[in-house]
């Protein structure tokens, strides 16, 4: 169980309060139960008539504490019956009885209501760890792990953690005082029947321990199969298009179905484990009731006791009492098992190391309207052995437009990823404003950056959100402003509720150049010093692609921008033209430069294979 401490020790600190409360009520309660059932004794001996009266006052300089307590409980018992009788005598134990339960059931809620905060602090927090990690964790995180995955560990396995480990926590505090009095309580009735006792329960704690292990390792199984189902239907959501058009409806079934049936396989492995511990704990809990009772009433009939039958009775209820806490450990105990699998997938998210970190000495670049980038030397692998960008120098002056341009999988969009550091190099550096770009504070690098790339990225949130996103205190006008130089205002105002009207998931409400002047109007009121345009027309009609291409114009205007473009038209006025091949700048210069006949030629076939011809062929 030092898994599931180490999980008590990370988290329950900030709710200490609510801890000492719980287990101040757990240890109130158990000894209030002791308490209530001790009256049985003498309403026993009344009915047995054990106890004959002769008892006379005793105060405590006349013995100990228990001998005075339990003289002068006898006591008042019997000048009760001498003056009220029997009957009523029983009726007032039996009342007392009634009182004192209620006051240990009082105690048992009590606390449980402390510890439901703690519980539902400690899932909250979990969630937000996750998440705030999510959003720190570089981009190549998540291109190796699945976002379906990511999603499970979420949702799926945090909710395992609230099921089981944070609801068997009222238990884990319970049941162990309530035991460890009881077993107290024993010893100080019977110290031989309890040693026995000791050598009973740590021999099923032995097998439920077994079981408990086997649980652990089939459901960190099940949660990684449920990750893998979130990935395919989170595939599913986003692919829906293409399976449709591809009649591929029934080999998606057949996969999602298939491991689906792997899924309901390791499911029914871990419930019937789990169902295993209630008849387990109940068979060797009859078991060890039956043992007791041989033992002591062997005890008890030899006379190699000084009990009675009330108190052998009592004896056995407490034992009883012992058996419930028992069974319920062992159930929490399975379920924690179960939990810390899915703690154990949560944390490989938690633990995730981010290479891209800020350094404690900063540099704080001076205020600019615009920054040069340059990059010297740049090689680059997403894993550390196949090149995507090799022996990269470039500079982009600051207030100039570079494009970059060729074949897909030449490196384009791996090069302007490294500006903002999503991704660090392998060798060499990248600048801005003449300062290595991992020397500055990244929060601060990212906050001179905007982006706009050819999938418009918005949110299911209003307009003026979208395009507010990022911008602190930005207000309508604002907001207004930058929609009219992104050529969006006019057709924002001709929707229902104008900035407030909601866009839908992704912006599926609007157009696709709709969506792209949203995302272009985002980056102009952001006014960043270095723009990075990643094929931002290439999705677009020709209609959209104008007017889009007006409002890159606009924003582009006295700004370092760095272009990726697939439709060659759009950067005929790029001062600087890089093309890449397999990784390396192969060549550069103006459109009309590289158009020349001296030029290596691979600018100019790229433009003649976008040139339509002039009659369409036979």
């Amino acid at each position: 169980m030092k898994d599931f401490f180490a999980i008590l020790r990370r988290f329950v600190p900030p709710y200490k309060k609510y801890l000492a409360l719980n287990i101040f009520f757990n240890i109130l309660a158990a000894f209030l139960t002791l308490f209530s059932f001790a009256i049985i004794i003498p309403i026993l001996e009344m009915l047995f008539g054990i106890k004959e009266a002769g008892y006379t006052y005793m105060s405590l300089s006349e013995g100990s504490l228990k001998d005075v307590v339990v003289n002068d409980f006898y006591y008042y018992t019997q000048e009760v019956m001498s003056h009220f009788g029997p009957s009523y005598t029983l009726a007032l134990l039996a009342a007392a009885l009634v009182f004192m339960t209620a006051l240990k059931t009082g105690a048992t809620y009590l606390s449980s209501y402390f510890i439901i905060p703690l519980r539902s602090g400690i899932v909250r927090d979990i969630r937000n760890y996750v998440y705030d990690k999510i959003t720190s964790l570089p981009i190549g995180f998540f291109t190796v792990e699945r976002k379906g995955d990511v999603m499970a560990r979420m949702s799926g396995d945090v909710a395992e953690i609230e099921n089981s480990i944070m609801a068997s926590l009222d238990m884990f505090f319970k049941n162990p005082v309530m035991i460890i009095v009881c077993l107290g309580m024993m010893l100080a009735i019977s110290w031989q029947l309890t040693i026995f006792v000791f050598i009973l329960l740590p021999l099923a704690g032995l097998v439920m321990g077994r079981v408990g292990k086997r649980l652990k390792r089939t459901s960190y199984e099940g949660q990684t199969q449920w990750g893998l189902l979130m990935s395919i239907i989170e595939e599913t959501l986003g692919g829906l298009r293409i399976i449709k058009a591809f009649t591929a409806e029934d080999k998606m079934c057949a996969r999602f179905h298939g491991e689906n049936q792997v899924f309901y396989n390791i499911s029914n492995k871990v419930a019937r484990r789990q169902s295993l511990a209630h008849p387990m704990s109940e068979l060797l809990g009859t078991t060890a009731i039956a043992i007791i009772l041989w033992f002591g009433g062997s005890l008890i009939l030899s006379g190699h006791s000084s009990m009675n039958a009330a108190a052998f009775i009592y004896y056995m209820v407490i034992f009883y009492n012992i058996i419930n806490p028992a069974k319920e450990l062992s159930k929490a105990a399975y379920s924690i098992q179960k939990g810390l699998a899915s703690m154990e997938r949560v944390d490989k998210i938690l633990n995730a190391v981010n290479p891209i970190q800020s350094p404690a000495d900063a540099v704080r670049l001076p205020h600019a309207d615009t920054l040069g980038v340059s990059f010297r030397d740049v090689s680059f692998s997403y894993d550390g052995e196949h090149k995507v960008l090799e022996d990269i120098n470039l500079e982009v002056p600051a207030g100039s437009t570079v494009a970059l341009v060729g074949q897909s999988g030449s490196g384009k969009s791996t090069l302007a990823d490294l500006i903002p550091r999503f991704y660090d190099t392998d060798s060499g550096s990248v600048c801005v404003g003449g300062t290595d770009v991992r020397k500055l504070n990244v929060a601060d690098l990212r906050g001179l950056m905007g982006n706009v790339n050819q999938e418009a990225i918005l949110f299911n949130d209003t307009i003026f959100n979208n395009i507010a996103f990022g911008v602190d205190n930005a207000t309508l006008d604002d907001v207004r402003r930058a929609a009219r130089i992104a050529n969006a205002d006019d057709f924002i105002m001709s929707t229902e509720q104008g900035y407030d009207t909601m866009i839908g998931d992704r912006g599926c409400r609007l157009s696709g150049g709709q969506r792209q002047r949203i995302s272009i109007a985002r980056a102009v009121l952001k006014n960043p010093a270095i723009l990075i345009l990643d094929e931002a027309t290439s999705a677009l009609d020709s209609e959209s692609e104008t007017l889009v291409q007006q409002a890159l114009d606009r924003l582009m205007k006295d700004r370092t921008t760095l272009v990726i473009a697939h439709r060659l038209s759009t950067i005929r006025r790029a001062d600087l033209i890089c093309v890449l091949h397999e990784g390396r700048i192969v060549e550069r210069g103006t459109h009309e430069e590289l158009l020349r006949p001296e030029a290596a030629g691979f600018y100019r076939r790229l433009v003649e294979m976008q040139q339509l011809p002039e009659t369409p062929p036979s």
